[in-house]
């Protein structure tokens, strides 16, 4: 689901079960950005080649060695049998690769392959600054706020359309972040060396220019959250009407204790306005649902 603060942002066209493999191996992606590259799983065979290789020259290390001795030259005898013996003591330590490792080697190299293949539609939430963090974070809240509201469960919201914009909207912001974070990392390290008057007069609007598109950035994620604060009025309505109506399908036996008890006198007055109450939060809600569609084909637009 969208939102949750995922750490690994992925491009709603990509795959499921393609998205799912990103999600899932945070980790080796950030691994992979800092230049490491998983070994190729042809490479066990070749493994398994040398170990039998190396054992069929022990052996026939041994057979030579028996040749010498029947042949009474007992130095060479000595020097092949050693070399035969530490043959096979190298074959029999050396540690062969058991299922598992063979397994998470095959999955460093899918998700590898799955990674470059899929580069530049997904966005990992570590590799961004703390600008560009801040702003996902608040997109994800109020995207959050959204699809976990009652409104939105209980069908008060074109839910159709929110699960296909929503997930668009993370995706696009945290696209630009990204960028954004990027290029003011590129930016900052280029004046941080010292630049002259022309570098500067170069440097100052392209500073200009980043700016002006985390303002553009900005305004994408005020606008969630507005449309994520008229849900919240609704979801507020909506769980007032619905404690106004349980309260009053119990207003008779609220009566009936009054007059079981002879407490007529201390009728409470507010029990007897249930009725509007309930009638101005369905107004209420009927309001807080208009705006907040009214948000979205804003948000869509």
């Amino acid at each position: 689901m969208p939102g949750r603060y995922a750490k690994v942002i992925v491009d709603p066209s990509v795959p499921d079960e393609v998205a799912a493999v990103l999600r899932d191996n945070r980790k080796l992606l950030l691994r992979m950005r800092a230049g490491w590259v998983p070994p190729y799983t042809g490479r066990l065979p070749l493994a398994g080649a040398a170990r039998a290789a190396a054992a069929v020259t022990a052996l026939l290390a041994a057979l030579y060695g028996l040749v010498l001795f029947g042949a009474e030259r007992y130095t060479p005898f000595a020097v092949i049998m050693t070399v035969s013996a530490l043959l096979m003591v190298a074959v029999l330590l050396k540690p062969r690769p058991d299922a598992q490792t063979r397994r998470r080697i095959a999955l460093e190299r899918e998700v590898y392959e799955i990674a470059r293949a899929h580069e530049g539609r997904y966005v990992l939430r570590d590799r961004l600054d703390e600008q560009a963090r801040a702003l996902l974070t608040r997109a994800q809240t109020a995207i959050d706020q959204v699809m976990s509201s009652s409104v939105h469960a209980d069908g008060l919201l074109d839910g159709a359309r929110n699960g296909v914009m929503l997930p668009a909207q993370e995706w696009e912001i945290a696209r630009l972040v990204a960028k954004l974070s990027e290029l003011r990392a590129e930016h900052r390290a280029i004046i941080a060396e010292g630049v002259t008057p022309e570098v500067e007069a170069v440097a100052e609007p392209l500073a200009r220019a980043l700016d002006s598109s985390e303002k553009a950035v900005l305004a994408r994620v005020e606008a969630l959250e507005r449309y994520a604060g008229h849900v919240a009025d609704a979801e507020r309505a909506y769980r007032a009407r619905s404690q106004i109506e349980r309260l009053g399908a119990r207003l008779h036996r609220y009566e009936e204790l009054l007059a079981e008890t002879g407490a007529d006198g201390a009728e409470i007055p507010e029990l007897k306005r249930l009725s509007d109450d309930a009638d101005r939060l369905e107004q209420a809600l009927r309001d807080s649902v208009s705006s907040a569609h009214e948000a979205f084909r804003h948000l869509g637009g």
